[in-house]
This record gives structure tokens, sequence and C-alpha cells, in this order.
């Protein structure tokens, strides 16, 4: 699967990214976790349909009720038709500097915080939907003063969010200027009891697959396949043992594409099938 460099892909002419972009898509298929180098913070305003990320170290779902605003950085993207046949948001890229600038007029300290979540949800609301409006009726502006124009409409935004969500909002936007690299033990650990596969943890990692494999035996001295596949056998075991659920529910979660393949592998490695695990 190839990686997608937003929103390089959208500026046209492989001009450098403008300090904020504003940018609408569209689609009408699903699109189940590509790979997206996300390279500009950006607030994603889901307008109809569904959307999950996975970060490094957590993973996030939203619909047409609410919104993103995503740290830059390597993510997979899952986006999904609802019950009308497109999915449509609404994307609006910004630089670290329009940050820092903005925490600079409006906050009386600029400081650094360790924010170990990505990402903020925004609930959509009444302003909201205005304020998308606005943005759309000054696409059309000449490139002149669109600049302009978008930077009084960032500051808006950003005043809004402010005064709705206060100092979590505010510790979150100084977030955004620490530059961070999550530990390898930290991101692979937290993707134990995923569905993901090897190239998309390698791919959080910003590494490439066999990169991830050399790293990952030197880590842990043993092969990336076998270790997750231990501790999500594991997992599983310990939540079938509960009795509330049933191999079918939730082999899935567990990496597999099917309930015959999930079985097999349970079965070679505790010596039991997983529909007599109740009873060991």
């Amino acid at each position: 699967m190839s990686i997608e460099n937003i929103p390089e892909m959208y500026i046209k002419n492989n001009q450098e990214n403008p300090d904020l972009f504003v940018y609408d898509f569209k689609m009408t298929n699903d699109v189940v976790k590509s790979k997206v180098n996300l390279g500009m913070n950006m607030f994603s305003f889901l307008q109809v349909g569904k959307k999950q990320v996975h970060f490094a170290g957590t993973a996030v779902a939203v619909n047409k009720d609410q919104s993103l605003l995503l740290k830059k950085g390597n993510w997979l993207w899952t986006e999904l038709l609802d019950t009308e046949a497109i999915y449509y948001c609404k994307l609006f890229f910004f630089s670290e500097n329009k940050i820092k600038e903005f925490l600079e007029k409006h906050t009386k300290n600029l400081k650094t915080v360790q924010e170990e979540t990505p990402y903020f949800i925004i609930g959509n609301d009444a302003y909201l939907t205005s304020y998308l409006n606005s943005l759309s009726t000054i696409s059309e502006a000449p490139p002149v003063f669109l600049q302009n124009l978008l930077s009084v409409k960032f500051e808006e935004l950003m005043l809004y969010l402010l005064q709705k969500y206060g100092k979590k909002f505010e510790l979150y936007l100084h977030s955004l200027i620490v530059i961070e690299t999550s530990p390898f033990k930290e991101i692979v650990e937290s993707k134990i009891h995923s569905n993901l596969k090897l190239e998309e943890i390698a791919f959080l990692c910003n590494m490439s697959l066999s990169t991830f494999k050399r790293y990952f035996i030197k880590e842990y001295n043993e092969s990336p396949g076998k270790w997750l596949q231990d501790k999500r056998l594991q997992k599983a075991k310990e939540l079938l043992k509960q009795g509330d659920l049933k191999p079918s529910d939730i082999y899935l979660d567990f990496g597999y594409n099917n309930l015959s393949n999930f079985s097999a592998a349970y079965k070679n490695k505790f010596g039991f099938s997983p529909n007599q695990t109740s009873n060991e």
C-alpha cells in the first residue's frame, strides 16, 4: 500500500505547503487503513460518513457529529461511507508557526507540554456549521487575499474552541509545538491487542518492515510475528475464560481473517480449541 503525503498531494503545481490550507475531500468508496504521512497539523471537519484513525499509541473513531484536530505524523486512516453514498469532510491544515503566533497572542505563557493523545475531539455545533459555510464562501477568493482571509478565519476558530473547551484545549495546542518521537517499545506494546498487521505497526514506528523486524529482534530477542501472535492469543484466552464472548466474537479483533485460522493457531498454542477454554 502506497503512502499518501498530505496535504502535499492536494496542493497544485508542487508548491511548498502554505501556512494555512483548506481542502474539500470527497469519495464514494470505503477506504480501510490507508497509510497517511500528515505533514501539517489538521482539522478534519467530518460532514458525511465515519472516520477512524490509528496513531502510534491509540486510535479514535468519529461520525458526522464530531470533528478531529490531528497532530502531524504517520497515521492509518479508515474512511467509511454511512447511509449516503458519499464521504465528505473539510480539511483545514495549519503550520506550527500559526500555532505559535496564536499562543503568543492569546495565552500568558508560551510553554511546551507533553501530550500523549495526538488528537482532540470537537463536538460539531451550530457555530461550526456556520463557520464551515463561511470557509466555503472565501475559498474562491483571489490568491493574493486568500491567505489573509484564512488567517482571520483560523484565529476566529481557535478563539471559539478556546472559549468552548478552556484549559484542556489550550494545553493540547501547546503540545502541538513539541516534537516528540514515541519510544519503539511503547508503540509496539500498545498494539498487542489490536488487529493491525506488522507492516502497519512498522509504519506507525516510521520504519520499513525490514528495519522494524531487525529492530524488534534486537529489542525482544524474538521475531515480531511469533511474539505478537503469542501475546494476542494469550489475551484472547483471558477474554474467553470470562465466558461473555465466543470465539466468533473476537477473532477479527486479534488480526485473524477467519475463525478457522484463529482456532487452529489457538489450539496449536494451548493444546485445546477456543470453544473448550471455559472448561480448562
